[in-house]
């Protein structure tokens, strides 16, 4: 059972969602947490990766390492978003194997889930159709470590799991709007249109697209959370089970921003998904209760994006 003095390593501590769970950890006393940055430990090097878990021998392990993007990035680098994300994965689950660690979480996305899947996202409709092409590379990078854990944790009688969370959010989001997501997306655009005096906001696709949307530090609870509990399922979905077109999202940013700006959709420009929505009944049937106050999400997240800004 995991508990404060339980050995705990958080593959890729360092991104939005590592630090996340790596503070909130911190916070809740857990004291034997093992990290290791890019330049000591690269994840895409097998030998490395197997002989950092066999030393430190951790009772847990969440992989929250990852390449990650927007539709852009995902677009344009899918040979690197399969490669490397299969490395990582395929080198952090087999070596914590061979580390004989008996608990393990990957951290999974809602994107692997079919293009037009029936809405709200059941755990049952994975693999039931064809994939959204912006992000096809990542997803299936992502399903393939799924099912890793999924067997591994069969055949070898293990405890490794995949959480499924929604878009996130946060502090260390990345801002770049090359390979950024939706969210940091609008706040970076919204941002420099006011501060450059600007009319207009220019949004890619229709803004009808929906998302569902979680704040980082709220995930990285459920994550705790769930670290304490057997799960009999491979895979569940941790969300908020509510979901906004990107319009909302983009007036809501403009009001808490202050900013008085003329929509533009530039519809040749692709939606992605046309409504990503999990369904989180299974993860609320072991008492999970799901969090989401953008207010507090957006002061934490714009605090941050000003520090690295200004």
């Amino acid at each position: 059972m995991i508990n404060k003095n339980s050995r705990i390593f958080i593959a890729g501590h360092n991104g939005m969602v590592g630090s996340a769970i790596f503070k909130k950890l911190i916070s809740k006393g857990y004291k034997k947490i093992i990290t290791a940055t890019k330049k000591k430990l690269n994840l895409i090097d097998q030998k490395s990766t197997f002989n950092f878990l066999k030393k430190k021998k951790p009772d847990f392990v969440i992989l929250a390492a990852a390449k990650v993007g927007g539709i852009l990035a995902n677009k344009n680098f899918k040979d690197k978003f399969i490669y490397e994300n299969l490395q990582i994965q395929n080198n952090v689950i087999h070596g914590s194997h061979l580390a004989s660690v008996k608990n393990l979480f990957l951290l999974g996305s809602s994107c692997i889930y079919p293009k037009l899947c029936k809405q709200p996202m059941k755990e049952k409709y994975l693999l039931t159709g064809e994939l959204e092409k912006t992000n096809d590379a990542y997803s299936i990078a992502k399903i393939a470590g799924l099912k890793m854990c999924e067997f591994y944790s069969h055949v070898h009688k293990i405890n490794y799991k995949t959480l499924m969370p929604p878009n996130l959010y946060g502090p260390n989001d990345n801002y770049d709007l090359n390979n950024s997501h939706f969210y940091p997306a609008l706040l970076k655009k919204i941002y420099d249109a006011k501060k450059n005096n600007k009319k207009f906001l220019n949004v890619w696709g229709t803004g009808k697209a929906r998302r569902e949307l979680m704040f980082v530090e709220d995930f990285a609870d459920a994550v705790i959370y769930f670290m304490k509990k057997k799960i009999s399922q491979p895979y569940i979905n941790i969300g908020t089970g509510k979901d906004y077109t990107i319009d909302w999202y983009a007036n809501f940013l403009m009001k808490k921003m202050n900013a008085k700006l003329t929509i533009k959709y530039d519809r040749s420009k692709p939606d992605g998904m046309p409504k990503k929505c999990l369904d989180i009944s299974i993860a609320k049937k072991y008492g999970y209760r799901p969090v989401n106050n953008f207010d507090r999400g957006f002061e934490t997240t714009f605090k941050f994006f000003e520090s690295i800004t200004n």
